[in-house]
This record gives structure tokens, sequence and C-alpha cells, in this order.
């Protein structure tokens, strides 16, 4: 699984202002009753945006919680475990999750199956972990939709440098998740859309964290002289105003059962 190779406050100040607030909508739509299972994997963690939202989850009734969690990139691994000193953290990719059979209760990833060096693994990986009757469950942006937060930057790019657009990974087009949590042999498995929007007070507060951002984004930016880029910028003030503005990001959410 693929890593990013940025400090976790800059990936924070990026990413991180979409992804913490989705994190409890996707516990609300995986979690029963929005308790936390007694063991939890948290999958390609990063910096630890679905970690916070699960260390505030009360329990189920008599359970003793156990939360573990696994990314790629050192940064992420060391700030993850930083922020969270009960957590047992470890630095790996989904592929060969370092974890016995059946060791959880419920496995979960948040934004990270399309990064996946190979997703069919990776789930497989998942499955392998958790229990029996356990929980399997992840949620992607819905990039190939055009709907996710960095939905409005991708198409000014194909505005001005047509055919430059990353294109969607495995994961964020409406129904990869399902077709891989079946292809894995789970039951009972749903597919869904959640929500997130997320406000802005001016343009200059949405794009600043885009002059130091990762991934895709930041090797599209870095392959561009600063004429393309200042280019790009003014189309985005175009499209989104000086605003106040929100963006509305929507993902696709698939939870399924371990037999």
């Amino acid at each position: 699984m693929a890593g990013f190779d940025v400090p976790a406050d800059t990936y924070d100040r990026f990413m991180g202002r979409f992804s913490q607030p989705l994190a409890p909508v996707f516990c609300d739509a995986v979690l029963p009753e929005g308790r936390l299972p007694a063991s939890v994997l948290d999958v390609g963690c990063g910096p630890g945006a679905l970690l916070d939202e699960l260390v505030r989850l009360p329990p189920r009734p008599h359970g003793v919680r156990r939360l573990a969690a696994i990314d790629p990139a050192p940064s992420f691994v060391a700030a993850a475990a930083a922020r969270f000193p009960d957590v047992d953290v470890r630095e790996g990719g989904a592929e060969e999750l370092p974890f016995d059979d059946a060791t959880f209760e419920a496995s979960l990833a948040q934004l990270v199956v399309h990064f996946m060096d190979d997703p069919a693994a990776g789930v497989a990986e998942m499955v392998r972990v958790t229990r029996p009757g356990g929980l399997v469950a992840a949620c992607v942006w819905d990039h190939g939709g055009g709907r996710g937060p960095l939905s409005p930057f991708w198409s000014a790019v194909e505005s001005i440098a047509p055919g430059q657009a990353a294109a969607p990974s495995t994961g964020s087009t409406r129904g990869d998740l399902q077709r891989l949590w079946e292809g894995a042999g789970l039951a009972d498995v749903r597919e869904q859309e959640i929500r997130v929007r997320v406000g802005f007070d001016s343009f200059d507060h949405w794009w600043a964290p885009f002059t130091e951002a990762a991934g895709s984004v930041r090797a599209f930016l870095d392959g561009v002289d600063d004429s393309t880029v200042e280019r790009l910028r003014s189309r985005l003030d175009a499209d989104l105003g000086d605003g106040p503005f929100e963006i509305d990001s929507v993902a696709w959410c698939v939870s399924g059962t371990r037999d």
C-alpha cells in the first residue's frame, strides 16, 4: 500500500479538514448503535482521523476495548502513536497485516482502499484478521462520480490541461467497493453513500493547503510550471468565488460480515 511522504500536520491541513468530519459519519453508518466493538483494527490509519473518533465511542456493555492501527507512512505512524498512546500502532501495508487470523471483531478502512497496491489482497487481509461474525467496512471518496473534496480541483485541471487529471482509483466509483466485498466472500454486503459538508471563510482559506499538498495533487502541481498553477488558481477562484462557501463531499461506504 502506497504511503505519503509528507509530515502528518501537512496532511491534516490538506485532507484532514475533510477526513476528520467524515469519521463520525462513517462510524454512524457501520457500527451498530454507535458503540465500539471490543477489538477494532484501523487499516491505513494515517495521522489518526478515524482513531480520533473510535477512542471517543462508548464500548459495548462489558466490553474490553482493544484498538490497533496500521499505516505504511512512517510520519503518520509516529503521529498516530503519539496522539493515541493506548493504541497499538504499527507500520505496514494492508496487503500483509501483521496480525493473527480472527484477531478483531471489526476491521475498518477510511479513505484507504483506493490507495492499496492490490485492493483485493488488502480486503482479503482485512477479512482474515476479522473474527467470524465480525464487521469489515470501508469508505472512499466518490472521485469517479466527481463528488469528492478534490473534484473542484480536478475539474479545473481538466479545463486548463485536458487529459492530465488523475484517473479514479479502484473503490472510488459506484459499485467498486461492493464488488470487492462480495469477491472477498463477505456476507450481508451493503454499499451506501455518506456525506460531509465543510465550510470555508474565503477562497484563500480553501486554497492555502494546496501549496503543500500530498498525493496526486502534489504530483500534478510539481509537474507543471508556475504560470499553469496561477491559471489553475484563477480558474478555481472564479469557480468557487471569494467565499464563504461550502464543499459538499460524498463517499462510498461498504460494510459486510465475515462468515
